[in-house]
């Protein structure tokens, strides 16, 4: 029991808003269903930033940032169908109703006319089928731990009625 509660408590943590330094990979982990925001460092987008978003090792672009216009993709199977949003001030990639593909590796890469920065995330969807259902687990226990006792109490009784019923019988 004290492992499955540990698990339970694994699955259900997550970050939301992880902030990236430029060439390294934050690991952020969500619970199935919740969203998630991968926020980079920029304060306010310039007219002249250029932002793209990418998944996975093929680099498929699921959302761009061009001064102040932007465009959203559904990305090359169709997974994230109006569960992308775009912070028009930041550019951060919000990640809406999460499901288990959406696992991955993000990357950013904001361009300006100054400079160039790349970020990563490496995105896991936890599927909590067993955490998430806690109230009930512990219900259903809590009868099967009641009916074992019942059980117990039924063989006990049984067991000294017989008893006592050999004793009556060996006395007449």
């Amino acid at each position: 029991m004290f492992h499955t509660f540990v698990f339970c408590c694994l699955c259900c943590w997550h970050l939301v808003g992880v902030f990236a330094d430029t060439d390294t990979v934050k690991s952020v982990s969500v619970k199935e269903g919740d969203s998630v925001t991968l926020q980079i460092n920029v304060t306010e987008i310039q007219t002249d930033d250029k932002i793209d978003w990418k998944l996975g090792t093929n680099r498929n672009l699921i959302a761009k940032i061009n001064g102040k216009t932007s465009k959203i993709f559904d990305g090359p199977d169709g997974r994230f169908r109006d569960r992308l949003k775009l912070d028009h001030q930041t550019g951060s990639l919000i990640i809406t109703d999460t499901r288990t593909t959406d696992s991955g590796l993000y990357e950013v890469k904001i361009s300006s006319s100054s400079s160039e920065d790349t970020h990563r995330f490496n995105v896991t969807v936890y599927d909590c089928t067993f955490c998430c259902h806690v109230p009930e687990a512990v219900t259903r226990l809590g009868i099967s731990v009641l009916v074992g006792v019942a059980a117990a109490f039924i063989v006990v009784y049984d067991i000294t009625s017989r008893k006592g019923e050999q004793e009556r019988m060996e006395q007449t």
